[in-house]
């Protein structure tokens, strides 16, 4: 008889980055967690991190999170599903980086490396956001950005002084 490694089979994980700055960000970013349910199974979520809208600091502050989940679904059907959340949560289309309801990012599909005109896996401006790094580092210290390798705490460590200090667990 073979026995079967306990990591075999064993199915890569999904990060989410959920972010809100408008009405009750944490209603909202929970609702988001309670619908994306329906299609991913949540294994960890973060802490609410708190920091400054980019690039226009004028704007009310964000609420984030970073979700470890598990999903069947295909990357774009997955961010079709994301999307449809976004709006249920009454995210219209804006400008670029404007407040919103709800805000949801594939940061990374189970490693996977994807660019094109729909879909760009790993997220590529995560490499520079506190509200994704941190929070990501609280619940997968272990994580290393799929392109590169960088270790998680590696990139915390490339951040500036600015982005450091900007951010605070809600």
């Amino acid at each position: 008889m073979i026995k079967q490694d306990i990591l075999e089979n064993h199915p890569k994980p999904v990060y989410l980055g959920i972010g809100s700055n408008i009405g009750n960000r944490i209603t909202n970013i929970n609702k988001a967690c309670h619908l994306l349910t329906n299609f991913c199974s949540i294994i960890k979520i973060s802490n609410f991190y708190e920091s400054n809208s980019w690039p226009n600091e004028k704007f009310p502050k964000y609420l984030n999170i970073i979700i470890k989940c598990n999903t069947v679904l295909k990357p774009i059907l997955l961010l079709k599903n994301l999307k449809n959340i976004e709006t249920s949560l009454g995210r219209k289309k804006n400008e670029k980086n404007f407040p919103r309801t709800c805000d949801i990012d594939i940061i990374d599909f189970k490693g996977l490396k994807q660019n094109d005109k729909f879909l760009q896996i790993p997220h590529p401006r995560m490499l520079n956001r506190n509200f994704v790094l941190f929070p990501l580092f609280e619940i997968e210290k272990n994580w290393k950005h799929p392109k590169n390798n960088i270790s998680i705490d590696r990139l915390l460590k490339k951040l500036d002084l600015k982005s450091l200090r900007s951010i605070k667990i809600y």
